[in-house]
């Protein structure tokens, strides 16, 4: 089978990057090996939230200010505004509402009660600065689901407290999630997602309304809308009221909202989502990617013009340390690590870990290398990526996006030519 490009990585920066060339009319199939991290994903996306330990508050501004080998340096300032506008338009054309400015950052309310930066945020994400405009007309209700062990009121409210949000508590259920709840291992937020809806989202509707009557707004877990956003928006016209949805572990449902948003809309515009299979095998000739051998297609290979590594960092295996080295996962191509293991890591846990800047060396243009050669036709995005801490900097997912849309255009010019 013969594609344009192929994509190793169905998460957020390859399921960006697949999109937007499919938009450019290349075709395009994206190998995925299973859940990515967009499962466990708030609905919040960070573009740049601290530097140095310093909270930003305008992330465009702040990123103009940082050095190579940081992603964002690699991306040119000139670059940025037009990159940030058309990812807000594929998210909306795969119908994904995000709130958010590019120049100034809002916060979020975490599971714990914390507060963090955000730069977009999906339909019904508690965005502390809305939350604190509802609080202006009374408490705010803090809505758990009877027997639901995976939501926290008691943090919510210290954390709400701390930022002046007087708020009340409640616990609401429903025949149908007591019946529910006799399974642990469906009493999840993914399982009660599929189960509010139709009647049963009225009847928890009509409970909710009862325990918020005095209330200004609702925050609640995020057990609503797994397939798309249009249950939230009905829930709250059930209830008259503003609601807030945090979101829960183990698996996020407006994580996995998004994820099946996106695929459905990469789908949708000709693109081939191959779940479930894995690389084995890449044959690389001539500083080139020519095929790739997966676990599903056995003896027969599939082959593209150009190809995107989007397989993630240690979180997903793109990345993986062994004793004496750090390894990339599939094509074992050169990384930016240093061979002191002593170096990888610091002592004091919550110190900064060198390791979460490790990612695969690509030049310029992301292409990556294997043994000091750079391959042509074989790029990098998102978290295998090096130079930066995402986790502290809060710009893992505007790192995945930005350089997935730097990457789809660089192809489209190539493909581009060679169709020409």
């Amino acid at each position: 089978m013969k594609y344009d490009a192929i994509i190793l990585g169905g998460g957020l920066s390859g399921l960006v990057t697949g999109i937007a060339l499919c938009r450019a009319g290349h075709s395009t199939a994206i190998i995925s090996s299973g859940q990515s991290a967009l499962h466990f994903n708030s609905g919040s996306y960070g573009l740049l939230g601290h530097i140095d330990g310093k909270v930003v508050s305008d992330p465009s501004a702040a990123i103009a200010t940082l050095e190579a080998p940081h992603p964002y340096a690699r991306l040119g300032a000139a670059a940025l505004a037009p990159l940030m506008a058309e990812a807000r338009q594929i998210f909306a054309d795969a119908g994904i509402t995000l709130e958010g400015s590019d120049n100034a950052n809002h916060h979020r309310l975490t599971p714990v009660g914390e507060v963090k930066p955000a730069w977009l945020s999906a339909a019904g994400s508690p965005v502390m600065e809305k939350i604190k405009e509802a609080a202006k007309n009374g408490p705010v209700l803090i809505a758990g689901i009877k027997g639901y062990l995976d939501f926290y009121p008691a943090f919510l409210a210290q954390g709400l407290a701390r930022q002046g949000v007087d708020t009340k508590t409640a616990s609401v259920t429903i025949p149908a999630l007591e019946h529910l709840r006799t399974n642990p291992t469906e009493f999840r937020a993914p399982g009660i997602a599929r189960l509010l809806t139709g009647q049963a989202l009225a009847d928890f509707a009509a409970e909710l309304r009862r325990a918020a009557a005095d209330a200004s707004a609702v925050i609640m877990p995020a057990v609503v809308g797994m397939r798309d956003e249009k249950p939230l928006a009905e829930l709250e016209r059930l209830t008259g009221k503003k609601i807030f949805y945090v979101p829960t572990t183990p698996m996020s449902v407006t994580g996995m909202r998004q994820q099946a948003m996106l695929r459905r809309y990469f789908e949708h515009l000709g693109g081939v989502y191959m779940l479930g299979d894995k690389v084995t095998e890449g044959r690389i000739a001539d500083a080139t990617l020519k095929t790739l051998s997966t676990v599903s297609l056995g003896a027969d290979s599939l082959s593209a013009d150009q190809f995107v590594m989007a397989t993630g960092s240690f979180f997903s295996s793109g990345l993986v340390a062994r004793p004496d080295s750090i390894r990339e996962s599939v094509f074992d191509l050169d990384v930016d690590a240093p061979a002191d293991r002593s170096k990888w890591y610091s002592k004091q846990v919550f110190d900064e870990q060198p390791y979460m800047s490790f990612g695969v060396h690509t030049d310029g243009s992301f292409r990556v290398s294997k043994d000091g050669k750079t391959i042509d036709n074989l790029y990098a995005v998102g978290a295998i990526l090096g130079g930066c801490n995402s986790l502290k900097e809060e710009s893992g997912a505007g790192v995945a996006i930005l350089t997935a849309l730097t990457v789809a255009k660089a192809i489209d010019k190539n493909l581009s030519a060679q169709k020409n």
